[in-house]
């Protein structure tokens, strides 16, 4: 495979077949000067042989140019001069000039790969830990049908800030969706500890309201330990907490200043707002000792969505958020896998491709029909 700035490749068919256009190039500048009259220098017109080198070749193949370059510009010098003479300083001053070139441009090479090489493993450890800390949720919970996305903002490190994460219960499914409000390592950091909290407490803690207690404690104790105070009232999560019974039922919710969660039942979407919301995960005092919990609909052959703001604040090139609702509105697949691949597109399209923002985004189908 040849190499492009930046680490990305061409295929080495193509790589090689891109290497005859700098030869073709050093070929005519050693013809034109020497049928040109003595007066027109096109000689220094060599360098750009293997300036472009570098486009689709490593360092042996920008070597190789750059020697044939010199060659050249010799050849031209010995046909040009009385062979006595052999070179003019003209000559030796270009030569020296493309052996200065050839040189920086191999260096390059050799740095670009290195870097390259050190990018794509940071790529696979960054993928590794997103697995760990983030692994994509079950196809099944129990009777409902589930898939997630998580598309990260950074192009370097796909660990996040947005996250979810399920557990079964005797009777139903717990679920949590949130977001971390923070910068850097430290909200991963964050994250990956309320993971930890709720994957241990969901399936102990009695009630959702304990559950949801439990998880702002252990927020609120994580900013104080010994390297966090200075984070203590910066950081904070939102999120949004269900409870989803095996058997058809309403749906239990505590939402702590989290985007609503929005039901598509035969094609018409309903965003469900807390009628009781309470304050994100992590601001100590301003929590509240008791949360109330909301309930809603979830009927079999529904299509339950749970998001983060990255999917609602993503902006086109016109600065226009992504419509949700009206996006969903009309859709009636029932299998949450195609809704999400769908739904993907519709949101990559949107923004041209790029997102400035994490963004995070569950689909959980209930079926119309009982599994065995």
């Amino acid at each position: 495979m040849s190499q492009r700035p930046g680490g990305l490749r061409l295929p080495a068919r193509a790589g090689r077949a891109m290497v005859a256009i700098p030869i073709a190039w050093i070929l005519a500048v050693c013809v034109v000067d020497v049928l040109v009259p003595p007066d027109i220098h096109p000689g220094p017109l060599l360098v750009a042989a293997p300036a472009i080198t570098p486009l689709f070749g490593g360092p042996r193949t920008v070597g190789l140019v750059a020697v044939l370059a010199v060659i050249g510009q010799t050849a031209v010098g010995v046909l040009l001069r009385d062979p006595d003479e052999l070179l003019s300083a003209s000559h030796e001053a270009r030569i020296a000039a493309l052996v200065l070139v050839g040189t920086s441009l191999v260096i390059f090479c050799v740095l670009r790969e290195r870097r390259a090489k050190e990018l794509a493993q940071v790529r696979y450890v960054s993928e590794a830990a997103q697995h760990v800390v983030l692994p994509p949720l079950p196809e099944r919970l129990g009777p409902l049908g589930v898939a997630s996305l998580h598309l990260a903002a950074e192009a370097e490190a796909q660990v996040g800030r947005d996250l979810y994460a399920a557990a079964r219960t005797s009777s139903g499914t717990r679920l949590i969706v949130s977001d971390v409000r923070g910068k850097g390592m430290a909200a991963v950091h964050d994250a990956a500890a309320l993971l930890g909290a709720f994957r241990v407490a969901a399936r102990r803690r009695a009630s959702l309201g304990e559950l949801v207690a439990h998880l702002d404690r252990s927020v609120c104790s994580g900013l104080t330990e010994p390297g966090g105070p200075g984070r203590y009232g910066e950081t904070f999560i939102t999120a949004t907490v269900l409870d989803i019974p095996d058997e058809d039922g309403r749906v239990e919710m505590i939402a702590c200043g989290h985007p609503p969660p929005v039901v598509l039942r035969d094609g018409r979407p309903t965003t469900v707002d807390a009628l009781h919301p309470a304050p994100p995960l992590g601001l100590g005092d301003l929590a509240h000792r008791r949360y109330h919990v909301n309930s809603f609909r979830f009927d079999p052959g529904d299509l339950l969505m749970l998001y983060t703001d990255g999917v609602t604040e993503a902006r086109d090139a016109g600065g226009v958020f992504h419509p949700l609702a009206e996006r969903a509105t009309g859709r009636t697949e029932k299998d949450p896998g195609l809704f999400l691949d769908r739904f993907r597109r519709d949101l990559l399209d949107h923004v041209g491709g790029h997102l400035d923002d994490d963004a995070v985004m569950i689909v959980i189908g209930r079926p119309a029909t009982p599994r065995a």
